[in-house]
């Protein structure tokens, strides 16, 4: 029996649900007492794995409620399969009642199955228009404190008629604050732009929404995401430090800059940093290649800036790790950097007018970078020739960012230029590989991450939200904890992740899945053409009584009570002729006498 959203839908007098547990009771009551049952939703509940009496399902029909959870059919077809191929007897007659949305009744028209008998059961609402925010996602890929953050939302009319005035608001901070309207033509889809100033750090949580009647399900949209404290860089130089870099960040609370030489590191340091960067170092040892290159996969990012007179060989192994294009022996020779890709998050909307006055690096000497067509290079500034300045690597959840020429002043004159050495390594150190999904999808993502950190008092995890908690299935592997939520998150909203009482440590927002939002349904002749001749059809709208018509297409038409009628119906005409025959015989023989 269908629970799915689509199903709150009305019929002429009920919601579809109720019209649903109405047949399904019918059903069961056209079989015999001694005959056993499956109930089964798209929930897939445990109770729901087995058969039961006569009594017994009408109960569990009577207890099924609207769920989130949504299948395609054939998924569920599969999972009564598997039960009822368990059982000894011979008959195995299946029904599915349902609206037969068509984003999930389409697979039907691939089962095969010869020693189950299906039957589709469909019900028809009144046509509904729906409108739905369909997705959210921020324009830079992480957010920073006191910065104006642009925000997407996508909003689609899934009917057929234009839909005018539709109201966008945004709950954040404990406050709702309209966002305008909206005009969405007939099966479109609208992306709007959403202004977000975060003004605290740590964990954000905020809804967008909209204003539609009568379908509600999915005209709300939660997301999560963090802001950092302060962003932490680490700069590596080899017996004296980058003046210039200590100046850059000298100014702001936000970024913190610290640097070490790097014969004295401490690598068990370098989670505590979003940037790390190589300061005209001469060589790379293969232990701190080997550091930076886990760091770099787990979603940190490193610049690097070589020594004119640079070990190639170390170099290049350490290049060849994540993997990256090799250099080539430096050259001597003035180049002037020509283009810069404001496309790509370092540099994009960070001027108004590139061509305006903007004062690109000029070297004195760099080196080439092989060109490789495996490496998944991007050239962020290029020389007038055409040959890469700087490029980024995205290497598992961060980024290798690659300058060809070293950060020393006499061969580079970056660090004098402040419109382009400043907001490139402070966007440098906000950027991400990979960053956590601002939501998840209830009954689509059924495993989430979080960090993990060791604990000698280390408990199982557990998530919360208001009035509810629940310890998922979790699995650590080194700094990561996947958490199986499985069925276990029912509603849309926000769940907080604990190790220690009163401590959250993560945030997640789910929301409801979006397939049940196209109300798109199969018409009863187009059911039947979608299964052909593998699965019955049956007419639930039908005025008769449905539980005779139901058992009389389980035993066929029953003859012998219209057998009896008419055997006493000639018995009758029998009597009357036989009575009626002696009485004209007498007054026949009167009438002669």
């Amino acid at each position: 029996m269908d629970n799915s959203f689509s199903m709150e839908a009305q019929t002429a007098d009920v919601p579809l649900l109720e019209k649903a547990k109405q047949r399904a009771t019918e059903i069961i009551r056209a079989y015999a007492v001694s005959d056993q049952f499956q109930i089964l939703t798209h929930d897939f509940e445990g109770r729901h794995q087995r058969l039961v009496s006569q009594e017994d399902a009408i109960s569990l029909v009577e207890e099924i409620q609207i769920s989130p959870a949504v299948k395609p059919l054939n998924n569920v077809l599969e999972r009564q399969k598997q039960l009822l191929n368990n059982s000894e007897e011979e008959n195995k007659v299946v029904y599915l009642i349902s609206d037969f949305q068509k984003n999930i009744a389409t697979p039907l028209s691939n089962w095969q199955d010869s020693t189950l008998e299906v039957n589709l059961v469909p019900l028809q609402s009144v046509e509904e228009r729906n409108i739905s925010i369909d997705s959210v996602w921020f324009e830079a890929p992480v957010q920073a404190l006191s910065q104006s953050n642009s925000l997407l939302v996508k909003v689609k009319n899934w009917s057929d008629q234009a839909a005018e005035n539709v109201r966008l608001s945004l709950d954040y901070n404990e406050q709702n604050k309209p966002l305008g309207s909206l005009s969405i033509p007939a099966k479109a889809t609208v992306i709007d732009t959403v202004q977000m100033s975060v003004l605290q750090t740590g964990w954000q949580k905020a809804k967008l929404e909209i204003t539609d009647f009568p379908v509600t399900f999915d005209d709300s949209y939660f997301f999560a995401f963090k802001v950092a404290e302060r962003v932490n860089m680490l700069a590596i130089h080899e017996g004296t430090a980058n003046r210039y870099l200590q100046a850059a960040f000298s100014n702001t609370d936000y970024f913190k800059l610290d640097q070490q030489e790097s014969q004295t590191l401490n690598y068990n340091g370098f989670t505590d940093y979003q940037l790390i960067i190589l300061s005209d170092l001469q060589s790379i040892s293969s232990g701190l290649s080997f550091q930076l290159n886990e760091f770099v996969n787990k979603g940190g990012n490193v610049l690097v800036f070589p020594n004119v007179n640079a070990n190639l060989g170390t170099y290049n192994s350490f290049l060849a790790s994540f993997p990256a294009n090799d250099f080539q022996p430096f050259e001597r020779q003035s180049r002037t950097v020509g283009s810069i890709n404001t496309d790509e998050f370092i540099f994009n909307d960070v001027y108004e007018n590139v061509n305006a006055n903007l004062k690109l690096p000029v070297t004195q000497g760099n080196y080439r970078i092989t060109q490789f067509g495996s490496r998944k290079q991007q050239t962020l500034l290029a020389f007038r020739d055409g040959n890469p300045y700087l490029v980024k690597y995205q290497v598992g959840k961060g980024n290798l960012y690659l300058c060809t020429a070293p950060l020393q002043e006499e061969f580079n004159d970056l660090v004098r230029n402040g419109a382009i050495f400043v907001p490139m390594v402070y966007k440098m150190a906000i950027s991400a590989g990979k960053t956590p999904p601002l939501a998840y999808t209830i009954g689509s993502d059924e495993v989430i991450e979080a960090n993990h950190t060791p604990s000698e008092t280390e408990t199982a995890y557990k998530l919360a939200r208001v009035g509810e908690e629940f310890i998922p299935e979790q699995r650590i592997v080194g700094t990561t904890v996947f958490l199986s939520v499985n069925d276990q998150v029912r509603q849309a909203g926000f769940y907080e992740l604990f190790l220690k009482a009163n401590t959250s440590l993560d945030q997640f927002a789910f929301n409801y899945d979006r397939r049940e939002s196209e109300l798109s349904y199969y018409p009863q002749a187009e059911l039947k053409d979608l299964v052909g001749e593998n699965i019955n059809v049956i007419d639930a709208s039908a005025k008769a009584n449905f539980e005779q018509l139901i058992g009389e297409r389980r035993q066929g038409i029953v003859l012998w009570r219209w057998c009896l009628i008419l055997a006493l119906i000639f018995l009758g005409l029998e009597t009357l002729i036989l009575r009626f025959g002696r009485m004209m015989s007498s007054i026949a023989q009167l009438v002669i006498g």
